[in-house]
């Protein structure tokens, strides 16, 4: 049977309901990688294994109103659109469910006919397109070739299947979605070519590029094949200019490197038989072009497409079944997988198979011990929240390579990562995330790092004045004010925000107090405890939420606490209102209420914010409001209410099922959790808030086969209020548990009813 065919009737068995699903016991099957994929969710459907170096995208990024390849029509931050439907090739190692353009380059197309490199004319329409995990396909209408991809962990393969005649297949090296055109190409042989392209302006920073070198292969030797070069200077090389209007030169009699921005390379075939196949093999590295080389050859030796594909759907179904479900209703299912397939996305792998890696902003090339990796796409305000806490819970061994390649990012340039991308520092968004995560895994057992190394970069960037403070470089007036004030503007250049970078320095110093305590250091301790606490400052009684501070520590006048709810730019916070932060104080919930007048007054804002509007599922600091209910006894049940209802509105399984950028998986594990009835509350602490399961019955098993859990009675299928618990056998009165006695308390049980428990 031809394999294409069997992989796509895979892939539309998503759509056939619970019974093919647990006929195939293939948690695969529930997985649609279309899912934010509009919306500005910006995940991609493309080929890629869980954690992998490579990914490969469609790219259809073109301009409003035309089929024309366009990435800056609008803030296109991935390669794929769901609305768009004109395809200018796959692109090579992408991003998924960022807020910021770069990566998405090396783009590979096949066309038929005479040859055409101008990207401004070879793409097509498209249509039959379908994607599972590890494989995407459709057809191009303008040439009637079908395409297909899938991908190992630093390589990927495609397969076009050309009508007959003659065809062409391109890669072009110049555009992407990074603001970097320059590449060097070079035959190595008929079929094979190596080289770099440059990437990096993530945001468009300017200063943080970075190069991924590649080797390419086609699976038959080409009629005839070359460079192009677009605009070029006359050099003297023998050249032909391209029939249509002079844009591309393309040197046919040319073997020698060739660089520059905006080159490409091309292989023509003549005379192709109807439904004859080429295949194109592309292996990518971030240390060199012999390192690309070994990574194809030690990931594709001896394997057609076919059999690749097959090791990445195994991979996924691995991966996807640490994670085991029943019950719930098929697009229940169908989110969480998709969500956990998102979640598994990033960070990525940036060890070679030969264990080498990119020094961390340096120039040398370092090798991992044997059996670990180095990651890299440390997305940290983001998934500090959550996803490395599912990461500890099911992927530990993953998550314990990851806080390594933290603590030995400190080791290599002297700091902890905040938004890390392929050995660059981006400095984009606030905080010191990379604290909490690291306190986080350390407290809930993964402790086989260096913790000392951990601590002296931790306390580095919390002492440090500001002149030479790269992680807090506004940390001077906190120092002594245990507060931020006005005035000073964001490393990555997005304005004054003063109390968002305050608050997520609260958590971040909360998280290394208790570290510190461990550590003995019990003065340092003492002082951060009492930084952590500093947000009281910037409460108003006046507008009854946080709001900025001036120089001279008078509040902000005048103010506007919903000013930044639509994104517009507003002093003081980051991507929100100040109702998007005044509730985000996670390590001192008790305090906040007290702050606020009691529990009454508490619960009270807080279910206004919802009512209201206020509350923003895309925004991380108030992705935990729901929860916060469960902190006043007797008020859980609004949890269970909240949390349930957000479910059911921003996770669908349409492609704008997730409520804005998936954030390298955040708002996907936001889910995950949600839907498995337990969220952990407060990075840095190994704490969790109960609510509702969606689910009959969830087990999450470990590689050394821990396993939590997790089982559910109902009155009825819409049952949500929880009316008992047991943990072990034994009554749970309190909805906030701890890691430890989670995992070590035997089976968690819920009894659920329709009627809300007050």
């Amino acid at each position: 049977m031809n394999f294409r065919y069997l992989a796509t009737a895979v892939a539309a068995t998503l759509w056939l309901g619970a019974s093919a699903a647990e006929t195939h016991d293939d948690p695969t099957l529930w997985v649609n990688p279309f899912v934010g994929t509009s919306n500005f969710g910006t995940t991609n459907p493309g080929a890629i294994v869980p954690n992998g170096m490579m990914s490969v995208v469609p790219f259809n990024v073109m301009g409003s109103d035309t089929n024309v390849f366009d990435k800056d029509a609008r803030w296109w931050s991935t390669p794929y659109e769901f609305k768009n439907k004109f395809f200018t090739g796959y692109a090579h190692g992408s991003l998924s469910g960022v807020g910021c353009p770069d990566m998405g380059s090396l783009l590979t197309m096949a066309t038929t006919g005479p040859l055409n490199v101008n990207y401004k004319e070879y793409g097509s329409a498209y249509t039959e397109e379908k994607a599972s995990p590890g494989y995407y396909t459709n057809k191009l209408s303008k040439y009637d070739i079908i395409t297909e991809a899938t991908a190992t962990a630093r390589s990927a393969v495609e397969r076009y299947t050309f009508p007959g005649g003659d065809g062409n297949i391109l890669i072009n090296l110049g555009q992407g979605l990074t603001n970097e055109s320059g590449a060097t190409v070079r035959r190595v042989s008929d079929t094979e070519i190596e080289g770099s392209k440059l990437l990096g302006t993530f945001c468009y920073n300017p200063q943080k590029v970075f190069p991924v070198y590649f080797v390419a292969r086609v699976s038959k030797k080409p009629s005839t094949s070359g460079y192009w070069k677009m605009q070029p200077e006359m050099t003297g090389v023998e050249a032909e200019w391209t029939p249509d209007d002079g844009t591309y030169k393309l040197y046919t009699q040319y073997g020698r490197d060739l660089s520059g921005d905006d080159i490409g390379y091309w292989w023509s075939y003549r005379d192709l038989k109807p439904g004859e196949q080429i295949e194109v093999s592309l292996g990518i590295s971030y240390v060199s072009i012999a390192n690309a080389r070994e990574n194809l050859e030690k990931e594709q030796k001896g394997k057609d497409f076919d059999k690749i594909l097959v090791e990445a759907r195994t991979q996924w179904r691995n991966d996807l079944g640490r994670i085991a479900v029943t019950g719930g209703t098929d697009e229940q299912k169908q989110v969480f997988y998709t969500a956990l397939y998102h979640a598994l996305i990033h960070p990525n792998i940036l060890t070679d198979v030969n264990g080498q890696y990119p020094q961390m902003e340096g120039f040398e090339n370092l090798t991992v011990p044997e059996g670990h990796q180095r990651y890299t796409v440390f997305s940290l305000w983001d998934t500090y929240r959550n996803v490395h806490q599912l990461m500890t819970l099911a992927y530990p061994e993953r998550q314990i390579d990851m806080v390594r390649s933290m603590v030995d990012m400190s080791k290599e340039w002297g700091w902890l990562p905040k938004w890390e991308l392929y050995g660059r520092e981006t400095f984009t968004m606030e905080g010191d995330p990379a604290i909490p995560v690291i306190v986080d895994t350390w407290r809930k057992g993964l402790q086989d790092f260096d913790l000392d190394a951990a601590y002296e970069a931790m306390k580095r960037s919390a002492t440090l004045p500001g002149d030479s403070n790269l992680m807090r470089p506004d940390i001077d007036p906190y120092l002594t004010r245990h507060y931020v004030p006005m005035g000073t503007h964001a490393a990555d250049l997005s304005g004054d925000n003063s109390v968002s970078h305050a608050l997520e320095y609260y958590v971040a110093d909360n998280a290394l107090a208790w570290l510190a305590a461990q550590k003995g250091d019990k003065e340092f301790a003492r002082q951060l405890a009492e930084r952590a606490k500093g947000y009281r400052h910037y409460y108003s009684k006046e507008s009854g939420t946080l709001r900025p501070l001036m120089q001279d520590g008078s509040f902000l006048t005048p103010f506007n606490p919903r000013q930044g709810e639509n994104f517009e730019p507003v002093p003081g916070f980051h991507e929100g209102s100040a109702w998007n932060y005044t509730f985000f104080v996670p390590h001192d919930v008790p305090g906040l209420i007290k702050l606020m007048g009691g529990n009454k007054k508490f619960v009270d804002k807080l279910q206004m914010v919802f009512d209201e509007g206020l509350y923003d599922p895309a925004n991380e600091p108030d992705i935990a409001y729901p929860y916060l209910f469960s902190r006043v006894k007797g008020e859980e049940w609004r949890t269970q209410k909240q949390v349930r209802e957000l479910l059911a509105k921003h996770f669908t399984t349409k492609p704008d099922g997730i409520p804005g950028n998936d954030d390298t998986g955040t708002m996907s594990a936001w889910a995950i959790f949600s839907m498995m009835g337990f969220y952990p509350d407060c990075p840095g602490e190994p704490m969790y808030t109960l609510t509702s399961p969606v689910f009959d019955s969830v087990t999450i098993t470990d590689p050394s086969g821990t396993k939590l859990q997790i089982e559910v009675e109902k009155e009825s299928p819409e049952s949500v209020y929880i009316s008992e618990m047991t943990l072990g056998g034994k009554p749970l009165k309190d909805f906030r548990i701890s890691h430890d006695r989670l995992m070590q308390g035997g089976t968690l049980k819920f009894k659920l009813t329709d009627k809300p428990k007050k």
